[in-house]
Parts: structure tokens; C-alpha cells; sequence
């Protein structure tokens, strides 16, 4: 399996080690049914059809229902930024035939952009494994003059209130990545929220932003074009997806790193051993060539790990992004 979520500071892990046992709290003594699955298994999408997660969710689900030998369906339910499947199976019975397929923002970031949400991820869900993730690219028009990372940066903090960016909304990894990145080095760019990665990538491209930071498959097609030129990955390794992208901490700005992730996870009181066959059953697709290769035409990486490996990746990922959001001032609700 492969490594590619972002690595941490010590203190980070140290944090999250001391938050396990609480988490591992959602755990009950409720027993599996020995025939599971014995009907269709429902995955539940925070985002339309197309979105990145969806596009995950039927291509692992294909596999799984290979393997469980009964239907996995994926159900759409997109609403307030991921929190409205998010939260529905937060609620649903744990009886291993409901799962989600979230991301970064109904999972984490939310938790802090919204003063009250119908749901606690990590509480009122089980981790089950991380699926995949996709680096974004930081980029800017071809023609700008700006040939890397570092100039941006230091052209932002020469001329503070110049330089913008688009983002495909407050609160997503477009826009707290770039926030993270500004904490990091001091320099100031103002937030421009579009509804789409599409959007955000056509603003930059008629110049009414400076840059984007926004998932690899809207950004790529346009650098291939001449169009854009590729400044920097925001994950902590080159992507093999591509290579000749540099990552921020080689472009100089070290402690800048981040993934678009999504996760499969399932209600508080599923069943410890449901939950552990999912995990079993979605690493071993993860680690099909057929499946691979069709990530890795979406850029999406396979991840996959443990449950507890996904359960510490959400905890530092809470430590590292809430004072980052906090600073930004950023808020939904």
C-alpha cells in the first residue's frame, strides 16, 4: 500500500496518540451478523455524480461487490459543503450495510468552519480506511512572468493586497491549502471562491485571479496546453503522476503540505468485524492494477492502511488545520 498521506511533526503524532482511546470510544459490543452481507450494501457520496469521491466509490464498489458477493450501491447526496450525507450516515443504523465516502472538509474541517454541526466525525463515525487522495497543484497563467513558488510568495509579500486566488469554495482544500501556505510564510493573497474547480481554473486562465492551488485533473489539461505553468505539488513527495512538478518543500517553503483525501467510514456502532472485512476487502482492490490505473487517470493515488491509520491521519489533520482556519478567520454557518 502505498504512503503518499502527508507526514507530521512528532508533537502531532503525540496528540493524536493521546486522543486514541477516546476515539476508539465509537467502538460497541454489538456483534456482527455471521452472514454479512447478506443484501446490498449502500455508499453514500457527499458530492454529485462525477466529483472525485463518486468517481472512487463506483470504481472501488465494482470490485467489492466482486468480492462480497452482493450489490454495492452508491447513492449521491450532496448538500452543505459534504454535511448533509456526511451527517445522514452519522445516523444510520450500524448495521453494516451503510457507509459513506467522505473527504477532508465533512471529516475535519468542518468540524471548525461550522459553530454547530449535526454531526461529530469523530465520535458519530468509524473509520474503515483511506481510500485515496489527489495532490493540488499550485499554478498560475503561463504568461504571468512568475517561473516558481517562491516568486509568487515573495511577490505577495512585497505587494501585500495585489495578488488573489480562486478557490472552488471557502472552506475547501483550494482554499485552506492556500491559507496554510500563507500562515506558513507570511505573505497575504485575498480569497476568491467559485462553485467548481472548473470555475476556479477559468478565472485564472481569463486573469481575473493571480493563481489557483486546485485538485491536479483541472489544473494538468491546461498546463499539457501551455496555458498554465505548474508552480508546485502540495503533497510531501513528487507525485509519480508528475514528476516533473516540484513539491512546495523543494521549491522552498518547507511544513507546507497537504492531500485531497477521501475515506470510506460507517456509523458509530457498526460492527468491529464488518468494519475490519471493509477494510481487508477495500485494500486488496486498492492494490489492483486495473484499479490503479484508472486512479492514476483521475490523478488520484491509492492510499489504504488500517483503521487506525485513518482514525490518526484525521486527528493530525485536525491539529495541523484548525489553527490554520481559525487564522484565516474563514467560517460557513
Amino acid at each position: 500500500m502505498s504512503a503518499s498521506f502527508p507526514p507530521r511533526r512528532a508533537v502531532l503524532e503525540a496528540a493524536a496518540a493521546l486522543a486514541l482511546a477516546g476515539a476508539c470510544a465509537v467502538a460497541t459490543a454489538q456483534s456482527a451478523d455471521p452472514a454479512w452481507p447478506n443484501r446490498p450494501i449502500r455508499v453514500v457520496i457527499p458530492y454529485g455524480a462525477g466529483s472525485s469521491p463518486d468517481v472512487f466509490a463506483r470504481l472501488v464498489g465494482e470490485r467489492l461487490q466482486q468480492r462480497l458477493g452482493q450489490p454495492v450501491v452508491v447513492e449521491n447526496r450532496p448538500g452543505a459543503g459534504g454535511n448533509v450525507a456526511t451527517g445522514a450516515v452519522a445516523r444510520a443504523p450500524g448495521d453494516g450495510y451503510t457507509f459513506v465516502v467522505s473527504t477532508n472538509g465533512p471529516l475535519v474541517y468542518n468540524t471548525i468552519l461550522y459553530r454547530k454541526l449535526p454531526y461529530d466525525p469523530f465520535t458519530d463515525l468509524r473509520p474503515v480506511v483511506l481510500g485515496g487522495g489527489q495532490a493540488n497543484v499550485c499554478a498560475v497563467r503561463a504568461d504571468s512572468g512568475i517561473g516558481s513558488l517562491k516568486q509568487l510568495v515573495d511577490a505577495m509579500k512585497a505587494q501585500p493586497g495585489k495578488f488573489n486566488f480562486s478557490s472552488v469554495g471557502t472552506g475547501s482544500l483550494a482554499h485552506l491549502g492556500v491559507e496554510l501556505l500563507k500562515a506558513r510564510t507570511g505573505a497575504y493573497a485575498v480569497h476568491i471562491p467559485y462553485p467548481s474547480s472548473p470555475a476556479a481554473i477559468l478565472a485564472l486562465l481569463q486573469g481575473d485571479v493571480h493563481f489557483a492551488c486546485v485538485p491536479a485533473i483541472a489544473v494538468m489539461p491546461q498546463v499539457k496546453a501551455g496555458k498554465l505553468r505548474a508552480l508546485a505539488v502540495s503533497t510531501a513527495q513528487r507525485s509519480a503522476l508528475m514528476p516533473d512538478i516540484p513539491t512546495m518543500k523543494e521549491a522552498g517553503l518547507p511544513d507546507v503540505e497537504n492531500l485531497a483525501w477521501m475515506a470510506f467510514m460507517a456509523p458509530a456502532s457498526t460492527p468491529t468485524p464488518v468494519v475490519e472485512r471493509m477494510n481487508r476487502e477495500i485494500n486488496a482492490v486498492l492494490q489492483m492494477p486495473e484499479v490503479r490505473q484508472r486512479m492514476h487517470a483521475q490523478f488520484m493515488e491509492p492510499i489504504g492502511g488500517t483503521i487506525d491509520d485513518l482514525r490518526r491521519f484525521m486527528l493530525r489533520e485536525r491539529e495541523v488545520m484548525a489553527p490554520v482556519i481559525r487564522r484565516s478567520g474563514a467560517t460557513i454557518d
